[in-house]
Parts: structure tokens; C-alpha cells; sequence
């Protein structure tokens, strides 16, 4: 990477992670931009681990703390916001929505809106500076050795419906007691429910079709192609997900938040590098 040059990338998990992991990206601004960058929900938790300065990140009380060199992001239901201090690299997992827990060892409700600190699990973890396929092949091999000491597994019908989601398929209507029984399989294995699940995707598709160089038809036409009914209709969400509009988050966002919202979220797709 050349000096002062912003970086992200993204590899493939090695294969026995692949149930649980959708994608290993890293991240790098040696300069970056000293604005409060918006970060929306995407529907997977992530574990980061920071090579060079943490972000700070403005909590509930308006305050702005460091958050720790590493973390498990859970689910987010609200935007995050947060603002690089120094010189940034980073590595991160992004699991699959149902992929974490069995590594977290708590129902993913808990960590909801919340960012972990993991500085104990990963102690005497390392990442080699400014080496994108290096960190990536670091950081994949060292969750792979906890897969293996461990007893991971896939509840089919969570992630059957995860999957749906994700595609955007219907699903046939079920009784009330089968679909309690999924909302509390959820809650333990995903941190969020299905319908709400179903909206975050509706709503990262917006990026993909705004992102999408074949198309001209501006933010409306994306959200209509991403399954909106109208321009309110995603207004709401952009407020919710994002607490700014549409074309806000376009003029303000830089660096990382703009990174990560041009990425493709979709589970079989290709990473970039």
C-alpha cells in the first residue's frame, strides 16, 4: 500500500469456517478523514482486531470512548457512530448473521447493540502490519484452531430461514407456537428476530443497486429495486438504521463507512481480492 493510500479487502474464509463465516476484510487509512463516519446495521456480528489506532466511538450519552484494540460487534439495530483517532489498520471476521455463537459462548441477544471486549480472548494474537492476505490468512487460521477445540454446529432452521432472508424469498405462514419457537432460535443464535433480520437486508440492497455503475436511476430507483414500495418508505429506514437521509449519508460519509457500504453482503459472492 502506498503511503497515505486507504485500503480495504476482502478473502475468503478457509473452508471448514465456511458455515460460520462469510467473509475475513481488512481495512487501512494511514491518514484518515477526522469526520464522524455512520456505520449502518448489515446483519452480521463481526470480530475486529486492531492493528493501528482504535476508533472512538460515541455512546448512548453522547460521550465519545476508545473502544478496545478487539471486539465482537453484535448485531446492530441502530446506526453506529464512530471516528478514527490515528493512523488506522484493522482485521475483521464477518460471520454469517447464525455463525457466531457457538464462538462467542453466549446467546447473541446479549451482545445486541453492543461491542465486546475481546483484548483477553486474543491476547497473544498478532496481524503482520500492511499485509492485507497475511492478516486475512492470520486472523482465519487462528479462529479455524478455536473451531476446532471447540463443538460448532448450525441450527438448519435458523439458518434455512437466514437464507431466505438473505434472498429475499418468501417463506410459507407458520402457527404461532412454530414461530415463537423460531423467534427464540433467533434471538439465541442471530441477536435479532426474523422479521427484523429481513428489513437490514432489505435495506444493505439499497447500497448494491445504488453501487451498481448500470444504473441511473439515484437512490428512489435503488430502493425500489432493493423491494421498497415508495421513497417514505425508505426514508424511514434510513433514518433508522442510519439517523440521517439519503442524500446526507452521500455527501457526509468517507473512508470506512463508505468501505463497507459499497461491499456486497450476499453470501456466495466472490470477495474482491
Amino acid at each position: 500500500m502506498a503511503s497515505g493510500e486507504e485500503r480495504y479487502q476482502e478473502f475468503g474464509p478457509p473452508p471448514a469456517l465456511r458455515p460460520f463465516v462469510r467473509t475475513i476484510w481488512t481495512y487501512a487509512a494511514p491518514a484518515p478523514t477526522p469526520v464522524v463516519q455512520r456505520i449502518a446495521p448489515d446483519g452480521c456480528p463481526e470480530l475486529i482486531f486492531d492493528i493501528g489506532a482504535p476508533y472512538e466511538e460515541q455512546d448512548d450519552d453522547g460521550e465519545w470512548r476508545l473502544q478496545p484494540s478487539a471486539l465482537f460487534a453484535g448485531q446492530m439495530t441502530r446506526p453506529l457512530a464512530l471516528r478514527p483517532v490515528g493512523a488506522t489498520e484493522l482485521v475483521a471476521i464477518r460471520f454469517e448473521p447464525d455463525g457466531a455463537r457457538d464462538w462467542l459462548g453466549l446467546p447473541l441477544h446479549q451482545a445486541t447493540d453492543r461491542r465486546l471486549d475481546m483484548t483477553g480472548r486474543l491476547r497473544g494474537f498478532s496481524a503482520p502490519a500492511g499485509d492485507p492476505a497475511g492478516q486475512a490468512a492470520a486472523f482465519g487460521d487462528w479462529l479455524d484452531a478455536q473451531r476446532r477445540a471447540g463443538d460448532w454446529r448450525i441450527d438448519p432452521r435458523v439458518r434455512a430461514e437466514v437464507e431466505a432472508a438473505t434472498e429475499a424469498r418468501s417463506v410459507p405462514p407458520r402457527a404461532p407456537t412454530e414461530q415463537r419457537a423460531l423467534q427464540r432460535r433467533f434471538a439465541d443464535r442471530v441477536g435479532v428476530s426474523p422479521r427484523l433480520l429481513r428489513s437490514i437486508f432489505r435495506f444493505r440492497r439499497v447500497f448494491d443497486h445504488a453501487a451498481d455503475p448500470a444504473r441511473a436511476e439515484g437512490w428512489l430507483g435503488a430502493g425500489l429495486e432493493a423491494g421498497y414500495f415508495d421513497q417514505p418508505q425508505m426514508a424511514r429506514d434510513f433514518r433508522r438504521f442510519l439517523g440521517c437521509t439519503a442524500t446526507d449519508w452521500a455527501r457526509e460519509q468517507h473512508d470506512l463507512a463508505r468501505a463497507i457500504a459499497s461491499q456486497s453482503y450476499k453470501p456466495g459472492v466472490p470477495p474482491s481480492a
